[in-house]
């Protein structure tokens, strides 16, 4: 009963570790050659948005929602496999059949 007490407090100590290390971590992509940036830490909240100025024209709306979409998607994305890969590792301890 006791390793399983301990065993549960490492994987809390290591789940905090991952979140920590996740907070700190961005994830940039880009859309419209580069003319748009989105940035994401790791918990899948926008740090940054850069869009260039020749973007910001009425009749560029549609093609600038697009692309933003395309780069929050890209971004959310690679988020999305940073969080799953190291929290493989946590699962891993597990001991979970097919994990």
């Amino acid at each position: 009963m006791l390793d399983k007490a301990k065993q549960m407090w490492e994987l809390q100590k290591k789940a905090r570790a991952i979140q920590k290390e996740l907070k700190e971590t961005e994830v940039e992509a880009k859309a419209a050659n580069g003319l748009i940036t989105v940035v994401f830490n790791g918990e899948q909240h926008v740090q940054e948005i850069t869009i260039d100025e020749s973007l910001l024209k009425a009749e560029n709306k549609r093609d600038l929602e697009k692309a933003l979409q395309q780069a929050i998607a890209e971004a959310l994305s690679r988020v999305q496999a940073i969080a799953a890969e190291k929290m493989k590792a946590i699962a891993g301890d597990l001991n979970i059949p097919g994990m």
